[in-house]
């Protein structure tokens, strides 16, 4: 099985996570601090996405958490571009619009990262410079870190009540019919016995490994009809956690029963007693005992694997033991949770709005493996990027063989110092997707050569071209084949307008037998000139034509997302299509209007702007709407039209209010929100540092400045 089957957007989305970090230590200013700072959030936001969204990861762990550290840092050391929006401010993940959107009883928090003893060291000095622990139970507990999907469960009278995913640590995702079809998940216990009228339970939903290879064994066995109906095949699942996490959300209950998910509970977060007091801090003294609790009550805890210690060496030696022995566990486990056993001492040390300060996580080291780097292929993606693609011997790395992994540019290959021939450490990124981590230097021979760049786009042979301050080079003819077909690709894809039946092998088909050639050619398929090409029969292209039709009324941020835009992802799409009525709109804004948006830098703004101003490209956008394709925004459920005919502005730092929550109101009861100070603004809502705006509006004598408290007031 060949894995290197990223696409250009996860190529660009790592290529950028890259060099960030690269350019860290090379930041000499202010001004770069901040654009440093807002490219960083985008980009932890993206990967937030595709983990937590679409079960997916395209960089390590450890570089992720790199990212990570680094943000923080730079907040701390620079308070001035502190945002309340930031990733290290809240729990990563959103919610899905296919369920319900509950509120957890108390926040489901991240948990801080570990990779060695000085990391547990330092933590374990934090604790004792709190206090320190004469508990004769033992000062931490350790337990296996589970490789699954978060879910917190709500008992209330004995009876299972609600389950939601993690969602963004505050809410989550209702998926109470989909857990009561998991294992280890009772739909009734006993917590009465123990004076609790009303408790919610933190766990983690996976799928063991003997379970895991079943499932994909039943699919292949499906495929082998399917094949013989010429049928589409189903895709084999990549690993256990994204596939536990993706079951979670299936509309399908029945399906979802045939996932073979597990529980693991590891926690109680809250609970009340009979009378509807409070008493999580004071139900138990010590973590272990509300785990013992809960495996008396008839759910899986894992608790033959929870082992005590009062000192950290010994806690890292524990962790390094299950490392070495973990493959041999019948569950993926990623690491060990160190949190400590006091329940008054947790309750004391409380917590930071990412994580709590009393637990961390010791993540274990990536699955690696040894191969030869035999040749490089050069892969031209939608956007005109050329992306090197390692052809190594194929190795095995957790199950499956690998024979293919992106080089990402060329300065990933010349920061790595990779030649042809060398001996590479490949290991898998979110347990899929190949990652070339390094080179075996004492492996060489002299034999290694040097890797070259071409001159020229292997596709069209148009010279490549290396733009300022970018890691790639790019072939710009936009008639570029390649370029065509990775465009066509990517706007049928999951991530984007998610035809079903138009993959890639189909559109490869599709062009060059002269079908289609832009995305328009998609909404305008003739089903003769399918029904010509073999393997296609009256029932596929009629499938084919209810998706392609289906389509036509997604979400315009999926239509934005398609269009392949550089820089712009499923976040950023999402965030812009809420600033206009229909995408043609974006028409007419100029470069500083995209600027003045919340986490747009300068790259962004460029290439919304060149994007727009590109006649030929509104002029597809208006000819997609014309095919039935929507561009508009979601229509905007109004509370109230008190602020009907009022235009707004907000500017400083409010109290409590961030400026897309002010945003958010004003347009919810019936107002509009202006990007500029102009004579058409009826109030500028100020905050402290309100700056130029501020000074313009006091000139303007039609513009009434107020406060965020008589804002408020004005909708109350």
């Amino acid at each position: 099985m060949d894995l290197f089957s990223s696409s250009d957007n996860d190529n660009e989305l790592l290529a950028k996570s890259n060099a960030l970090l690269s350019q860290f230590d090379s930041l000499s200013n202010s001004e770069e601090v901040k654009k440093y700072i807002l490219e960083l959030r985008n980009v932890i936001k993206e990967h937030d996405y595709l983990y937590y969204n679409l079960s997916k990861s395209v960089i390590p762990d450890i570089i992720y958490d790199e990212l990570f550290s680094k943000l923080k840092l730079l907040e701390i050391e620079y308070p001035d571009f502190f945002s309340e929006d930031s990733p290290t401010q809240r729990v990563s993940g959103e919610l899905n619009k296919n369920f319900a959107t509950v509120q957890h009883l108390a926040p489901m928090m991240s948990l801080d990262n570990s990779y060695n003893l000085d990391d547990l060291k330092r933590f374990d000095k934090r604790i004792n410079d709190a206090f320190v622990s004469t508990s004769s139970e033992g000062k931490y507990a350790v337990e296996l870190k589970y490789d699954g999907s978060s879910i917190a469960i709500v008992y209330e009278n004995d009876k299972l009540i609600r389950a939601a995913t993690r969602g963004n640590g505050l809410e989550g995702d209702d998926i109470t019919e989909n857990a009561k079809q998991v294992k280890g998940i009772p739909h009734f216990a006993n917590f009465s016995q123990y004076g609790i009228g009303k408790v919610e339970i933190r766990g983690e939903v996976v799928i063991t490994l003997p379970d895991f290879e079943w499932l994909n064994q039943e699919r292949e066995n499906r495929n082998i009809l399917l094949r013989e109906q010429g049928k589409r095949e189903l895709e084999l699942f990549k690993n256990p956690r994204n596939t536990a996490a993706g079951s979670l959300r299936l509309k399908d209950v029945e399906e979802v029963k045939e996932r073979r998910l597990s529980a693991i509970l590891y926690q109680i977060g809250y609970a009340e007693n009979m009378d509807g007091k409070e008493v999580t801090d004071s139900l138990r003294s010590f973590h272990v005992e509300n785990i013992q609790l809960l495996q008396e009550l008839g759910f899986q805890t894992g608790l033959d694997t929870i082992q005590v210690f009062d000192d950290i060496e010994l806690v890292a030696a524990h962790c390094l033991e299950w490392q070495e022995k973990r493959d041999s566990y019948p569950i993926d486990i990623d690491g060990m949770v160190i949190k400590l056993n006091s329940l008054a001492n947790q309750n004391q040390l409380g917590q930071t709005a990412h994580h709590p300060k009393w637990a961390v996580a010791y993540k274990f080291k990536a699955r690696q493996a040894l191969s030869i780097l035999r040749k490089v292929d050069f892969q031209v993606g939608r956007t005109g990027a050329i992306t090197p693609v390692a052809k190594i011997d194929p190795i095995q790395l957790m199950g499956v063989e690998i024979s293919s992994i992106s080089l990402h540019n060329e300065d990933f290959i010349r920061e790595k110092n990779i030649l042809l021939g060398d001996t590479v450490i490949v290991e898998r990124a979110g347990d899929v997707i190949p990652y070339i981590v390094g080179v075996k230097l004492d492996k060489r021979n002299g034999s290694e050569q040097e890797l070259n760049f071409p001159d020229e786009c292997p596709s069209c042979q148009h010279h490549l071209v290396r733009i300022d301050e970018e890691s790639a080079w790019r072939c710009i003819n936009p008639d570029c084949p390649a370029q065509i077909e990775e465009r066509l690709i990517h706007f049928a894809s999951v991530n984007a307008m998610d035809i079903q039946g138009l993959g890639q092998e189909i559109i490869r088909t599709f062009i060059r037998e002269g079908i289609i050639r832009s995305i328009a050619d998609i909404y305008q398929l003739n089903s003769d000139d399918i029904m010509k090409l073999e393997g296609f029969r009256e029932k596929s292209i009629q499938n084919l034509s209810n998706a392609i039709a289906a389509s036509k009324n997604n979400e315009s941020w999926r239509l934005l997302t398609g269009l392949g835009i550089r820089h712009i992802g499923i976040t950023t799409a999402k965030m812009l299509v809420r600033e206009v009525s229909l995408l043609t709109d974006f028409e007419t804004w100029t470069l500083e209007k995209y600027q003045e948006l919340k986490d747009i830098g300068p790259k962004v703004a460029s290439s919304l702007y060149d994007f727009f101003q590109d006649k030929d490209n509104v002029n597809l956008i208006q000819h997609l709407a014309d095919l039935g394709v929507n561009i508009k925004s979601e229509e905007l459920v109004l509370n109230s039209e008190k602020l009907k005919g009022l235009t707004f502005l907000f500017t400083g730092t409010m109290p409590t209010l961030s400026r897309d929550e002010g945003k958010d109101l004003v347009e919810k009861n019936g107002g509009k929100v202006l990007s500029g100070v102009s004579a058409n603004l009826n109030y500028l809502v100020a905050g402290e540092k309100a700056g130029s705006k501020l000074t313009k509006a006091e000139k303007i004598s039609t513009i009434q400045i107020i406060d965020e408290t008589t804002f408020l007031e004005m909708i109350s």
